[in-house]
């Protein structure tokens, strides 16, 4: 009788091992243009979706992309990669944002190798459009590398934290475009920091930006952007308010309605730019400007450190 018990009950421990294995979240998972959602997300039999595929996937583990497709907009709420690898993995959406990141305050969410198309914008209706490429609501460090995002019509990536956190931007081109509307939207930035709380750090490392109202707006926190190219914007090229700084290193800002504006109170330094043919070179908003004194400008039609106030003006030598 012990014995048939004892035997009982390894059947069934051996049973619940079993389950729990089947039921159990993997850290890599795998998406593909033909892949099914109700799949495991396993190479063998990948899932149809980035949402499709997250739960399936553990918190700090990877979703891989096997080949090109439209893999949808997601919200992450969780440590996770998602990695569109040579693929030309997209993320098509029209009337949302791509993908929002909702994390926990200790997680890392990264992005890369993917394309994130407003696909309204070739729809002919404004109502269509994407809002933001990326919104990036919370979490502790945020990841975008080797992504191109066009065609949103708010902002490219959109940072609105309620505490610390960290956007590390690389290798990223964003873009606006036309929906062939009367008046077609025109999005708002490419780069836009308007947390309010906490230490919000943002680099910014060979990004390209063009097409947009402004280029890089930030509003909060301390923001980096270097080695970069803010090209032919309808706005500000460089943009800081509230309590935000700004520096741009060794970067090309040209052909843009405004190179450079800090708004009151807030801070931009510059270094090692080249500042061209831009309607407004250096625009004075009531906040302070600080050169290197390495810079070189040309083209400008206006706008230039001679005609701030003295104020708003430190140079280093």
């Amino acid at each position: 009788m012990h014995k048939t018990v004892r035997q009982f009950r390894a059947v069934a421990l051996v049973a619940m091992a079993l389950a729990s294995i089947a039921h159990a979240q993997a850290t890599r998972t795998w998406v593909s243009g033909v892949g099914d959602d109700a799949n495991p997300c396993s190479r063998t039999a990948p899932c149809k979706t980035w949402a499709g595929a997250i739960s399936k996937t553990a918190a700090g583990g990877e979703i891989d992309a096997l080949d090109p497709g439209g893999f949808g907009a997601v919200t992450i709420t969780k440590a996770i990669t998602l990695d569109g690898g040579g693929n030309l993995a997209g993320v098509l959406v029209a009337g949302t944002d791509g993908i929002d990141v909702a994390a926990g305050s200790a997680d890392t969410v990264v992005l890369r190798n993917i394309w994130f198309d407003g696909v309204g914008l070739n729809l002919g209706s404004a109502s269509n459009d994407g809002l933001n490429g990326i919104s990036f609501t919370s979490g502790a460090l945020l990841v975008v590398e080797n992504c191109k995002i066009y065609g949103f019509t708010r902002n490219g990536i959109n940072v609105s934290l309620s505490a610390s956190g960290t956007l590390s931007v690389q290798d990223v081109s964003i873009t606006g475009g036309t929906n062939g509307a009367s008046s077609p939207a025109t999005p708002l930035a490419g780069v836009k920091i308007s947390s309010t709380a906490g230490t919000v750090t943002a680099a910014l490392n060979r990004v390209s930006i063009s097409g947009l109202t402004n280029g890089v707006d930030g509003e909060y926190g301390l923001t980096t952007v270097a080695n970069s190219v803010i090209a032919e914007n309808t706005g500000v090229a460089v943009l800081s308010g509230g309590a935000g700084t700004v520096s741009v290193i060794n970067s090309q800002l040209t052909g843009n309605q405004i190179a450079v504006e800090a708004k009151t109170g807030s801070t931009i330094r510059l270094s090692n730019n080249d500042i061209y043919d831009n309607q407004t070179g250096l625009a004075c908003g009531g906040g302070t400007l600080v050169s290197a004194a390495n810079n070189r400008k040309a083209g400008n039609v206006g706008g230039s450190l001679a005609t701030c106030a003295p104020t708003q003006i430190m140079t280093v030598q």
